[in-house]
């Protein structure tokens, strides 16, 4: 049924005033689209309601090809287009020989319609079928089937293309040309066209109306539907941003999962000048936890002059501008932590060259053993080597059990001489109260010297999971001296093993066969 009434009854009017001024020759009328037709396209196509653009419609008849693009030119000087909802079939018909061109527009109060612009010719084809087209021009006396024939020819080939692909959508993708690759366009609910990059989110678009706008922002709709704001937008929607008053402001999740930079800047912008005080407390614990989670202690690390450094780098003029822009998210951690590290690190490495002889001569006689004692001992039993110093008494530290091939550092014990530790042992770090008690050691290569080292196995428990792990390390011909193992709530067996070995080498040899095993979750090497 067609109409020409109420609000389409004026787009008809303002179409046919823009139309004839173009001195072309037309016939316009108005359509609303049946119950049937809108289920049909909800149901084949999974469409929601909000996603049908052609509700109602408005179709233009005239004489020639070149009147259809120019009543087109027309049609979008009056309306806005819906991106990537334009088609033109009079260039690329259908394989049915279906002509014309369809635009989706958005009126003045946002609502979208369609129009259809075609020929006469075209109209009876779509209405009727080519048959009766044909029999339409054989009863012309003037009619020539020259046209006919190239589209029969044109849709024979169609249809051999189709028959050559086997897969519909690979016949449909070789068609599809794609316009907008790297922006997405969506309306306001004004009609107005917002250019966003793809992935963008409705915080996106907000800020993009007004930072005033995102602030408030507390929910989005997207054609109608209420939506999550992570949601990413697609062509032709559109979106309308839900604010209160009384909001809280911008979430900092929200940098997670925005594109724009524009938004990210006012996301950090409204932090930083909102909640300062906030943020510098925020920042301050951020970057003390960050410290004791690699092994150190805040106060050794964040020291005047260490820390000054850094904010000076980053163009900031104080160490209360340094923890809020962390606590905003402006400043990541890995650009302040590791630095600090690199202070310390250094800090010590050169008080060690200094203090380590005169730290030695200060050890008990009872650390030093005779030469030839200290000889068999090293061949025999430490297989490590202090750099520079000689008759100094050696022993391995329980907490890490180093052994060859592990990277090692040692620590001057007063009544024990010198521990060898790890150099990634975090007990190590945490008891460092004196840095002149560091020494440089390094492991001597002695055949047939063997360490012990620990190591966890963790899978789902299960009979007999004990046994086979014995006998795969009996089969490697090492030695078990110790056995620890426990049950977690969810049936997870945890077993800790002690281990005689030669070297790391032997040691991660052993460490994959227990891995291939089956249903092993990890294994991995542990402390005491």
């Amino acid at each position: 049924m067609f109409f020409e009434e109420n609000e389409n009854s004026l787009k008809v009017s303002d179409l046919k005033d823009s139309i004839y001024k173009l001195d072309i020759d037309c016939e316009i009328y108005g359509r609303p689209k049946n119950f049937y037709s809108i289920y049909k396209k909800m149901y084949l196509q999974h469409k929601n309601f909000e996603e049908i653009y052609d509700l109602t419609a408005i179709r233009v008849l005239v004489n020639s090809v070149k009147d259809c693009y120019g009543v087109l030119g027309a049609v979008h000087a009056l309306w806005k287009p819906i991106p990537g909802r334009f088609k033109d079939y009079i260039a690329t018909p259908k394989a049915n020989m279906y002509q014309s061109l369809h635009t989706t527009l958005v009126g003045e109060k946002g609502e979208p319609f369609e129009i259809q612009i075609r020929t006469y010719d075209m109209h009876r084809i779509a209405e009727y079928g080519i048959a009766a087209h044909w029999k339409y021009k054989e009863g012309s006396p003037n009619s020539k089937f020259t046209d006919m024939d190239d589209k029969l020819t044109w849709l024979r080939q169609m249809m051999e293309w189709q028959k050559d692909l086997s897969d519909p959508k690979e016949f449909m993708d070789s068609l599809k040309i794609d316009l907008f690759n790297n922006q997405v366009y969506v309306f306001t609910p004004n009609g107005e066209v917002i250019e966003l990059p793809v992935g963008a989110t409705p915080v996106d678009f907000a800020y993009k109306i007004h930072s005033g706008v995102g602030n408030k922002c507390v929910g989005a709709k997207v054609n109608s539907r209420i939506v999550p704001l992570n949601y990413q937008l697609s062509n032709g929607q559109i979106v309308e941003i839900l604010t209160a008053k009384n909001s809280n402001g911008p979430s900092r999740d929200w940098l997670k999962f925005v594109k724009t930079t524009q938004a990210k800047n006012r996301i950090k912008h409204w932090f930083k000048k909102e909640r300062r005080e906030e943020n510098i407390e925020k920042g301050k614990d951020m970057l003390e936890r960050d410290i004791r989670r690699s092994g150190y202690n805040p106060k050794k690390l964040l020291k005047t002059e260490w820390v000054a450094s850094i904010y000076e780098k980053l163009s900031m003029n104080s160490l209360d501008d340094l923890y809020a822009a962390i606590g905003y998210g402006g400043i990541m951690l890995s650009q302040v932590t590791p630095k600090l590290r690199e202070f310390y690190r250094t800090e010590q490495k050169e008080k060690s060259a200094d203090s380590a002889t005169s730290a030695l001569n200060t050890i008990s006689e009872k650390e030093i053993e005779s030469k030839e004692e200290r000889r068999s001992k090293k061949a025999s039993k430490e297989g490590v080597h202090v750099k520079g110093i000689d008759n100094v008494l050696i022993r391995f530290a329980k907490c890490c059990n180093p052994v060859p091939g592990d990277e090692i550092i040692g620590f001057i014990t007063r009544g024990k001489g010198v521990t060898v530790h790890r150099a990634d042992c975090t007990n190590f770090e945490r008891n460092e109260e004196t840095p002149n008690r560091f020494i440089e050691v390094e492991w001597n290569k002695e055949e047939n010297q063997t360490y012990s080292t620990d190591i966890q196995i963790v899978a789902p428990d299960r009979k007999g999971l004990l046994g086979e792990v014995t006998i795969l390390i009996s089969e490697a011909k090492l030695t078990v001296t110790g056995v620890n193992a426990k049950l977690t709530k969810n049936d997870v067996a945890l077993i800790n093993l002690t281990i005689e070995i030669t070297d790391t080498d032997q040691l991660l040899k052993l460490m994959n066969k227990l891995k291939s095993m089956p249903e092993i979750i990890d294994v991995r090497r542990i402390s005491s």
